[in-house]
């Protein structure tokens, strides 16, 4: 519109003027400022082609692709291929399973011989004034690495269910629990050992009639105003260590400066566990092994990998298992569950017939087993069955964690004699 006289200049600048109108220069544009972001600079030059191979060319790149061996150019050059050709797609997949098998993905978890090592390495700079007996040192390790594996759980894993299996007579027993009822398991029967040194009881009064584990356990149990939990822990730790540092100090402490390493001082001292009597070397090595064992069973209940003892400390469960036949086996014809020796009596001191006990593996060695009596000697000349055992499979069967019919056992000689000492090293186990 026009109303007021005025020219209205719109958008259209581009508009002619009226005649008689001066031209309009128009006003000069104002600088403006560029604060955006940069314009692109030139295209850079293209880079090199793509690698291209032939089809057997590829194919045989497969296996180093697999590898993870190829140049960057190969990677891509197979990988591209890979998605069209579904024969060397199938051929690849094959290929990186293989791969997968021969190099297992490695734990995180550090090794389990690294605690070992490190002491080792320090106690060879500087040896400790009043050092761990060696016999000792199986508890020690077992202890410290259930200890480690306590560590490493979670709370709620600490209800997690555990069977306690052992076996009676001819056939398994087992009682179901918790990882902290284990814990509270060995912290009770391990208090036997440490009534025998002195020092308190963890049932809280002294043991008078001398019960088993299992009662021990039971009345621990029974005890608790609500199920073990993972206080359980903190107990069982310290009497471990006291366990340990006490041994060290019977062994080899002032008392006995001049007979460290020598038994005497733990000579003297027995474990009584209710029905039988070990010499405290001997009762400490039956801890390490219950220890070992208890940690593997509650290993399989949070599904966390768990090793074997050292060689050497497994060398030791093995040797004392081996040592206790004789006995188990006299004690199960007593009840009446192994055939009679009457008609083998040997005198005591005197060779008699003998099963050759053959561990193999990791802590292995060989055990000439009297058949006939307890006091009997073991002996080549009258050998009459031979038997070999895996390390591991051999403490599973005296764990009570095989049944001595499934136990993976190599046999040759007298059958009568094989069963009765496979069922006698099932029979060492209990609660």
């Amino acid at each position: 519109m026009h109303g007021d006289g005025h020219e209205d200049v719109g958008s259209g600048g581009d508009a002619e003027p009226r005649p008689g109108t001066p031209p309009r220069i128009p006003a000069p544009r104002a600088s403006v400022e560029d604060t955006g972001p940069p314009l692109p600079g030139p295209a850079t030059a293209p880079g090199p082609a793509p690698l291209v191979l032939e089809h057997r060319v590829l194919k045989s790149l497969l296996g180093a692709w697999a590898l993870a061996a190829c140049s960057a150019d190969e990677t891509t050059a197979v990988e591209e291929h890979l998605g069209h050709c579904g024969s060397c797609a199938e051929e690849a997949l094959r290929l990186r399973e293989a791969v997968g098998l021969l190099h297992p993905a490695e734990s995180l978890d550090l090794n389990p011989t690294l605690r070992t090592r490190v002491l080792t390495s320090c106690l060879d700079r500087r040896p400790p004034r009043i050092p761990v007996p060696e016999w000792a040192a199986p508890y020690d390790a077992e202890t410290a690495r259930l200890d480690a594996l306590l560590q490493d759980i979670g709370g709620s894993e600490w209800h997690a269910p555990v069977r306690l299996r052992w076996f009676e007579g001819d056939g398994p027993v087992s009682r179901r629990t918790s990882v902290a009822g284990v814990i509270a398991h060995l912290l009770t029967v391990d208090g036997l050992v440490a009534v025998a040194l002195g020092l308190d009881d963890p049932l809280g009064k002294a043991d008078a009639e001398r019960p088993t584990p299992q009662d021990r356990t039971e009345a621990y149990w029974r005890a608790s105003p609500v199920p073990p939990t993972r206080s359980v822990r903190g107990p069982w730790r310290e009497q471990s260590h006291s366990i340990v540092r006490t041994v060290s100090f019977v062994e080899g402490g002032p008392s006995h400066a001049g007979e460290a390493g020598d038994g005497k001082g733990s000579g003297r001292l027995t474990v009584a566990y209710g029905g039988f009597e070990l010499p405290l070397r001997d009762s400490m090595l039956d801890r390490a092994f219950e220890c070992w064992v208890h940690a593997g069973d509650i290993a399989d209940a949070v599904d966390y990998p768990y090793e074997p003892p050292a060689p050497r400390h497994l060398h030791r469960m093995i040797d004392l298992a081996a040592r206790m036949l004789p006995v188990s086996l006299a004690e199960r014809r007593r009840a009446g569950l192994s055939a009679p020796a009457a008609r083998h009596l040997v005198a005591a001191g005197a060779p008699g017939r003998s099963l050759r006990l053959e561990i193999e593996g990791s802590g292995g060695g060989e055990w000439l087993i009297p058949l006939d009596s307890p006091g009997a000697v073991g002996s080549a000349e009258r050998e009459v069955a031979h038997v070999a055992l895996d390390g591991v499979e051999f403490c599973r069967l005296a764990a009570g964690h095989v049944s001595p019919k499934e136990a993976a056992a190599g046999q040759d000689g007298d059958r009568e004699a094989i069963r009765d000492v496979l069922f006698a090293a099932a029979s060492l186990s209990r609660m």
